[in-house]
């Protein structure tokens, strides 16, 4: 790391022309070879993706994707029968016929073609659907009479569409629409989906960036200092950001990846380069030299920055015990971006810190250090009060902490995982008013239909499928059943069932159960024919389910790996079983945060979420990931510091206090940067990575201001010295680890562990910290004082 960190310092001007080089070259050509990411949850062998499987290679036509036009009238304005309605709607859906990339559009007042240039032919009709010619389909407006819909087929599917070509559409419709009083237009779909991302592009990556230069300038007092962990997440996550551009052309990269990749890329990517630019800071007002410093810096807390991020990369990559190709991608690309930030804390930050030499200090520091030489750190202030204070009530304390932990993860048993939809979307939003007007109009089932697909051989078969249709119709749940269509050459039939509910409903997920256990298997009795559920809510109940299925792998293998690295590096089998413990805790309440919000709707709508849906099926297994290696790095932090503390004098209460005292306001400041450049993603426009970022800084606000200050000590003063209870047999078996080499971080002494202690008028530093070498076994007192290899905490 030495090595590394002097010859970053001596060539700095290679190593940022090669950083800035390498964003170059790898967003040129992300923008060159453009995206392709995916959203497609299909796991083959499902019945769903069978359906999706059938669709696209038997009836091809009714595979792609449409939008939907959707009109209603006002009480007392009449019905959408009403003559000046239907001249208007007609006359609008006719010019929406006649724009670029426009394939058909359908609607219910019967065949009038399209005049325009791209109504010629068959690539640009205005029609009825299902023969219906003049009379128009009239199951395309609801009973009142208010509501009635049309069907827009673009010549592209809705991922290569562009918002101008699609607001083109709604555009149309609204002005051809407008003047006539009661009648509201709006419009659902994927395409029109597009049109609502309005918002300046990555506001919440740069609110949360300059919230965190806020924590930052108050922490050092230096602009220079602020701007360089900034400046190094940036191109760390940036790089990563167009990296995974280019990943998803070699395998599947679900479309949310790139952004939460981000968030959790700018979150530890701010708290690496932190936590060396802080002990580098420490290193100058000691008296020591730019260059000493920063290869201090990074041969220290560098090897810790290495040990947390290989922890989170591990936890990340842990996905992929599951096997599945959507959470494949995006465990390679959170891993690849947080592998990119720590090579730019090792590397482009000790070129960064050579290049503004002493400015990493504040004017005052360095006036002071001129004046006064260097200067010890020390330790006191509120975090040495509280210390005390939990050592005086751990069981008042920790009580206080488990209840609320507790009570916070009581809406995790009532755990729905399934999609949100744009039933789900903000009050304002064009996409959700149709899906409302869909529902109130046509039944709130019509918004999720189910798609039965069946592949038959011979008559039989046919007659079998034929009579299922009249079978659906009896079955409780279901609103209306289509008949059989036996098209695809008569090897292939459909049947649309409209249920009852919303396709997030309970009742829709049991009725899919019923179709497949109970009705299915006695149409299929006797004969070859085989029948498939698909559809919106079949598709993510297949992928809950298998989710479901693995995750308690998933969980096993991360909190063994966690347990494992504890147990090398405290040799302790107390340490591991509470963090382990602790993980889960922070897990459970975070997911509480996200059931309340978001599936119960407590407050969805006022911070403009939508109202209240499902659980995403994929959000435990990354939150997981995520979580476990973010808490790694705390626990090792707090505990490294009360291991030290312990072997140089064997009193558990002491080693508690002082660890708590040395590290609180480090591990509650860092925890502040993390929280806030999470909560910014609120902000993001996108369900799902607000579900992220309120859940990760739910958890990152728990961990540090509850579990890790307040609950962890509490029950370490109550344990005792079994907190540092390892049997004999095992002690002889385990290899002794060491994060930072012994040599590297002479002549600091043990008065150095708290990097930002009040006394040093620093802020935070990251989480993360390396791990002691362990002394032989079982020294005397007296030689623990004497001769404690120094404990690299930092």
């Amino acid at each position: 790391m030495a090595a590394l960190a002097r010859w970053c310092l001596r060539r700095r001007a290679i190593v940022i022309v090669l950083w800035l080089a390498a964003f170059a070259g790898v967003a040129a050509a992300a923008a060159v070879t453009g995206s392709a990411y995916s959203n497609d949850y299909d796991i083959p062998g499902t019945d769903s993706s069978k359906v999706s499987a059938l669709m696209e290679r038997r009836l091809p036509d009714r595979a792609g994707d449409s939008d939907t036009i959707v009109w209603h009238t006002a009480d007392g304005a009449g019905t959408v029968r009403a003559p000046g309605v239907e001249r208007r709607m007609t006359a609008a859906l006719r010019q929406v016929a006649d724009l670029p990339g426009v394939a058909s559009v359908t609607g219910p007042y019967g065949a009038v073609p399209a005049t325009g240039p791209y109504g010629a032919g068959d690539t640009g009709r205005l029609g009825g659907s299902g023969g219906l010619g003049e009379a128009g389909d009239t199951g395309r407006i609801s009973a009142d009479g208010h509501t009635a819909y049309a069907t827009v087929v673009f010549r592209k599917p809705a991922a290569d569409l562009g918002a101008a070509e699609v607001r083109r559409v709604l555009d149309t419709v609204r002005t051809a629409a407008s003047g006539a009083k009661g009648l509201q237009v709006e419009m659902g779909g994927a395409g029109a989906g597009l049109t609502e991302r309005t918002g300046p592009a990555h506001l919440s990556e740069a609110i949360g960036v300059a919230v965190a230069a806020v924590v930052l300038f108050l922490a050092f007092g230096s602009l220079a200092a602020t701007l360089l962990p900034i400046a190094t997440a940036l191109i760390g996550v940036g790089t990563a950001y167009a990296a995974i551009g280019l990943l998803g052309h070699a395998m599947t990269i679900a479309d949310f990846a790139p952004m939460l990749g981000m968030l959790i890329g700018l979150g530890v990517g701010i708290d690496y380069a932190l936590f060396i630019v802080t002990r580098h800071r420490k290193g100058l007002r000691r008296g020591l030299s730019v260059e000493q410093a920063a290869q201090r810096a990074v041969a220290t807390s560098g090897r810790a920055v290495v040990f947390a991020g290989a922890t989170v990369c591990l936890a990340l990559l842990g996905m992929l015990v599951l096997r599945l190709s959507f959470l494949n991608g995006v465990a390679v690309a959170a891993a690849l971006t947080v592998a990119l930030t720590v090579a730019a804390s090792l590397t482009l930050l000790p070129a960064l810190l050579g290049l503004i030499g002493m400015r990493a200090l504040n004017r005052r520091e360095r006036v002071r250090l001129a004046e006064r030489g260097p200067e010890a750190a020390a330790s006191q202030g509120l975090c040495a009060r509280w210390a005390l204070y939990v050592e005086r009530r751990p069981k008042l304390l920790g009580a206080v902490a488990a209840a609320l932990i507790a009570v916070l993860a009581l809406p995790t048993f009532s755990l729905h995982l399934g999609t949100s939809d744009q039933g789900n979307g903000s009050s304002a939003s064009t996409t959700r008013r149709a899906y409302d007007l869909l529902a109130e109009g046509f039944g709130p089932g019509f918004n999720g239909p189910l798609t039965l697909i069946g592949s038959m051989d011979g008559a039989d078969d046919r007659m079998a499928f034929t009579q299922l249709s009249e079978t659906l119709r009896t079955i409780h749940g279901v609103a209306s059943v289509s008949a059989a269509d036996l098209g695809g050459g008569g090897d292939t039939g459909v049947i649309t069932v409209v249920p009852t509910t919303a396709p997030q409903s309970r009742d829709t997920s049991d009725l899919v159960g019923r179709l497949r256990s109970e009705v299915l298997p006695r149409a299929e009795e006797g004969s070859s024919l085989r029948v498939y559920v698909g559809g919106l809510t079949a598709g993510y109940d297949d992928f809950a389910a298998v989710i479901v299925s693995k995750l308690p792998l998933f969980v096993g293998v991360v909190v063994a790996l966690g347990c494992v690295l504890l147990l090398l590096a405290f040799r302790s089998i107390g340490i591991p079983i509470k963090a382990a413990v602790m993980n889960v805790a922070a897990v459970a309440s975070s997911f509480g945060v996200v059931v309340a919000i978001f599936q119960w709707g407590w407050g969805s709508e006022l911070l403009g979420l939508g109202r209240a849906g499902p659980i995403e099926p994929f959000l435990p297994v990354i939150m997981v990931s995520v979580l476990f290696g973010l808490s790694m790095d705390y626990q090792v932090f707090l505990v490294s510091r009360m291991y030290e503390e312990w072997r140089r004098t064997r009193d558990n209460r002491t080693a508690v206090r002082v660890g708590l005292a040395e590290t609180g306001r480090v591990i509650n400041s860092a925890a502040v940067i993390m929280i806030a450049v999470f909560s910014a993603f609120v902000l993001s426009g996108d369900r799902i990575i607000a579900m992220f970022g309120i859940g990760l800084a739910a958890a990152v606000a728990l961990d540090a201001f509850v579990l890790r200050t307040l609950l962890v000590p509490a029950l370490m003063h109550l344990l005792g010295g079994a907190n540092w209870w390892l049997p004999g047999w095992l002690e002889r078996l385990l290899p002794r680890i060491s994060i930072e080499s012994e040599g590297e971080g002479e002549g600091e002494g043990v008065g150095d562990a708290a990097v930002g202690a009040e006394g040093d008028g620093e802020g935070a530093a990251s989480g993360p910290v390396a791990v002691p070498v362990p002394l032989p076994e079982q020294p005397s007192e007296g030689a623990a004082r004497a001769g404690t290899a120094r404990s690299p905490v930092l």
